[in-house]
């Protein structure tokens, strides 16, 4: 049989596209060599924010008194936090396949390998296609002498699996998912250490976000050493150098998180023809590779290597290896790092704006100023807005605070729309609620904000 779609990979840009190539009709199969959902639903995404929900209950209950609630006795069981987590991950796991099973798409299970520009072996099964999407993701990246064993230095494959509270964890890597692994357990009482080799946390957030969360997390306890670097790794003590002094840090677990690169080893592009470009499979605005027909996207192809963003660009491959004429936008891109509290953005951080010479005005309401956040007894941070002289449209929107990563979607509709700072102002929000934060930063910029004091 020749399918008129195959698609290589079945995480969340390659189950999705082969959702959407069976709704416009066509004949799907879809290989995975290992669960479906990818790393997002595995080992990514969905693990790790249930682990961060059993973390927030955790602070909560902490915190109770302040609510005029007394809570005495309680503790955490991590092997029951474990657990949760492998249940809502099997649960939503099997929902992916049901949904491919009621649009009769074959799931194929194993490892392909191109055997040409339009065949692929899977196994010992011979898989002919018209079309072809790669969605093969990404993998942990290696640097030699910080090697990790699965044991004692672990990825963040292995810390969402362990059984047990290690007493003290040392994080290589600043960047998203050491520093939400670093507010996670850092909650939960374990001593966190993170080592960063550049000069800040949180290299792509905005400079005032990254520095915020550096103060919440070392008023948490956790120990920051920003543009340092281990030099080597002997049993649990990693050895660094920071400023020209070496220093060492012994912990119970190590997490290597440095950083992903495209995955793509053995799938055999050569027999395809298929050209990398900057280590990534080369694509055009369609996603569509340089073998007409041979579709790559997410991970794979991506620089925006964030799940949702290999959903979208699924979806556009899908629909052109169908004969439509989609192009993926990705202008308008919010991120988020699901930290307490959750950081999120969209558009340009202030060193963008000024590297690209932008004349812009920057408003900032604090969540102290909030009703909303004090009745949660959550008012660490705020949102900026970065927004145009010229237009007057947000150039970039920027939250370190309580529910940032819903908040910033509003942000993201507004730009994508071109809204401007004014228009913002007349649109009315709920009270008391977070988002109207926004609103409040919105009308700062302009230096009207009404629940702040006189800005001159």
């Amino acid at each position: 049989m020749t399918y008129d779609l195959l698609v290589i990979g079945g995480g969340p840009a390659g189950y999705i596209a082969a959702i959407r190539a069976a709704q416009l009709g066509a004949k799907v199969a879809l290989i995975e060599k290992e669960e479906l959902g990818g790393t997002c639903l595995n080992h990514g995404c969905i693990p790790t924010k249930a682990l961060l929900a059993s973390a927030d209950v955790y602070h909560k209950i902490a915190g109770a008194k302040s609510f005029g609630i007394t809570v005495d006795g309680f503790s955490i069981d991590f092997s029951a936090v474990i657990d949760r987590k492998d249940r809502i991950v099997n649960r939503l796991r099997l929902g992916i396949g049901s949904i491919l099973k009621s649009y009769n798409i074959e799931v194929i299970k194993g490892t392909a390998s191109f055997t040409g520009g339009s065949s692929v072996m899977a196994g010992d099964r011979f898989i002919a296609f018209k079309k072809c999407i790669i969605a093969t993701g990404s993998v942990s990246v290696n640097i030699p002498g910080l090697e990790t064993n699965g044991k004692d230095i672990i990825t963040s494959t292995e810390i969402l699996n362990m059984k047990t509270l290690p007493a003290s964890l040392l994080i290589i890597g600043g960047g998203v998912i050491g520093i939400e692994f670093a507010s996670l357990f850092s909650c939960l009482g374990v001593k966190v250490t993170v080592v960063e080799a550049l000069n800040k946390i949180l290299p792509f957030e905005d400079q005032e976000i990254a520095a915020s969360m550096s103060a919440l997390l070392t008023k948490k306890g956790v120990e920051l050493h920003t543009g340092a670097k281990v030099l080597k790794i002997t049993g649990t003590t990693a050895e660094i150098e920071k400023e020209g002094k070496k220093f060492s840090v012994t912990a119970d677990k190590i997490l290597v998180s440095i950083g992903r690169k495209p995955n793509y080893e053995g799938l055999g592009l050569e027999k395809a023809g298929l050209a990398l470009e900057k280590n990534r499979l080369k694509v055009n605005e369609k996603l569509e590779t340089n073998v007409r027909g041979i579709y790559a996207v997410g991970d794979a192809a991506s620089k925006y290597m964030l799940a949702y963003v290999a959903s979208a660009e699924g979806i556009v491959a899908a629909e052109n290896a169908c004969g439509k004429d989609s192009k993926i936008d990705h202008k308008i891109i919010p991120t988020c790092v699901f930290t307490s509290p959750e950081i999120a953005h969209v558009g340009l951080t202030e060193a963008e704006a000024k590297e690209k010479g932008l004349k812009y005005r920057v408003g900032k309401f604090p969540f102290a100023a909030s009703g909303r956040a004090h009745i949660l007894n959550e008012t660490d941070g705020f949102i900026k807005v970065l927004v145009d002289e010229t237009t007057d449209g947000f150039l970039g929107v920027h939250i370190i605070g309580p529910e940032a990563t819903e908040i910033i979607h509003s942000a993201s509709i507004a730009m994508k729309l071109e809204t401007t700072t004014k228009e913002m102002e007349r649109i009315i929000f709920n009270h008391p609620t977070l988002s109207e934060g926004l609103m409040e930063a919105a009308h700062d910029a302009h230096k009207e904000a009404i629940d702040l004091p006189k800005r001159v």
